[in-house]
Formats: C-alpha cells, structure tokens, sequence
C-alpha cells in the first residue's frame, strides 16, 4: 500500500531517516514511535499509547488494504476516483479529500491515517495527541503551539513555522515536496504546507498545490499559482509555499520566526 507512485526525479535520501523528528520536544507529553510496513507514526500523547495505536493502525490498514483489492484503480489513479457512499469512512475522507483537491485519493493516505489514529486515540481517553506520519500531521493540544516548516535545502527550512491556536484543534496540517521525500509530486517546490481542520484534505492540497508549482516553472510565478489555486479549494485554512528562498502564504495563517 504505497501513497502514490514514486516521483521520477531523485530527491535526498536524508530524509527517511526522519531526522526531524528530533526537533518534536512537546514538553510532558510521551514520545512512541511505531511502524507497520508503509505506516511510520510518531506519536506524542500523555502516556505510552503503542498498543492502542498499533490495534488503530493494523484495524485501518486492514480497511484501506481490502479496499483496494476490490478497487485497484483506487490505488494507481492520479486524478479524482468516484465517490463511493458505501466505502468504510477512512476511504470516504480520502475520497471526498481527493475530489476536493483534484487529486487521486492515494494522496490522501498519510494524513487519513494520521487522523483516525489521533481520532481514536482521543476517544480512548487521550487529551492531547500528535500524530505524525511523515510529516504530515493530526493534532489536538489545549493549549497554542507552534509547527517548524522543514523545506529540505532552503535556508528557511525550520527557520519559520506555523503558529496554531487551542481554540482551533484539532486540526490537519500537512507538508508535500518536490524536493524531499518519496512521495510524488510534480513540482519544484521545497515545501507546500497546508492547514485544515480534515487533515486527509490538508494532505491531498498539499500535494495538488505542490503539482501547481509546476516542473522547472517554479519562482516567483510558479508560487503565486499555487497560492491562487488554494483559494479555490473548498475546507482549507491557510497555505504556505516555500520555493527555494522564496515564500508566500495564503489565508488563515500566523507565521513565527523560529531559532532551532
């Protein structure tokens, strides 16, 4: 079960050894690391959830794996696939997520996890909980905090993040690349991040607002595109689009300088 099909372009290897997860120091909240062959969450919650969340992740793999038995093309399309009203829920969101953004629901994948494991770890008695996978992340805090934006080479990678308020948790706020990681993406942009309260549709955004950057068309234009694009998608907060030294922000967004 892959997310989507690798990009042809070769991008840092660095970045599967999920360094930057180093930088995740939530004060009193309990790290727990877990990987199930494609799924590689980190966990941030007031105590050690890893048999909780390893019941989670196996109980959604197992919905999305029979789906896609049954519908392969869910998994190999590139563009939006049908809804389907009868799909488990988990393959509803990535559905809805990807019709949304224009996007095969597969871009979807990391943050529909990500979400219904945060999701049932809430209801399981968690109050705070982050779960990270990949970079795209679901959180739920009581109190304001901060997400460092990593952009691979450029020099504002982890030096600007995003500011998030208690008040609109629990919310989605996931990061697509041209430059860094497996997942494809047909733009050159560093790093395209986007916040929402569906973190399935904060994922498959950042994908198709990366695509907007478009392939050796990046700058100045290829940023502004993007950032025109992302007001046409329905149910996103704020967008941040880092390309190279460049960077540009659209709607409901509070940058902060960060020295890490």
């Amino acid at each position: 079960m892959k997310k989507t099909r690798k990009n042809k372009s070769k991008k840092p290897e660095s970045y599967s050894d999920r360094s930057y997860r180093q930088l995740a120091t939530e004060s009193g909240l309990v790290s727990t690391i877990i990987r199930i062959e494609e799924t590689d969450l980190h966990i941030l919650a007031e105590r050690d959830v890893t048999t909780a969340a390893t019941d989670l992740i196996l109980q959604y793999r197992s919905q999305l794996e029979k789906y896609i038995v049954k519908n392969p093309d869910f998994l190999a399309t590139l563009d939006p696939f049908v809804n389907d009203k009868i799909a488990p829920p988990l393959v509803r969101d990535m559905l809805q997520a990807g019709i949304r953004a224009g996007v095969g629901p597969m871009a979807a994948v990391a943050g529909a996890i990500a979400e219904y494991v945060g999701v049932g770890l809430l209801k399981s008695g968690c109050v705070e909980v982050m779960v990270e996978n990949g970079g795209d992340i679901f959180m739920n805090r009581v109190r304001d905090c901060s997400v460092a934006i990593f952009a691979g080479e450029s020099s504002l990678s982890y030096k600007i993040g995003v500011r998030l308020t208690a008040d609109k948790m629990p919310v989605g706020i996931c990061t697509s690349s041209g430059t860094v990681g497996h997942s494809l993406s047909l733009g050159d942009a560093d790093s395209v991040t986007v916040i929402a309260s569906s973190t399935p549709l904060a994922d498959a955004a950042a994908t198709r607002l990366g695509n907007e950057v478009g392939q050796g068309r990046g700058g100045k234009s290829g940023l502004q595109k993007a950032l025109d694009k992302a007001g046409g998608i329905e149910g996103i907060r704020g967008v941040v689009v880092i390309c190279g030294e460049l960077m540009g922000a659209w709607g409901d967004v509070e940058l902060v300088e960060l020295d890490l």
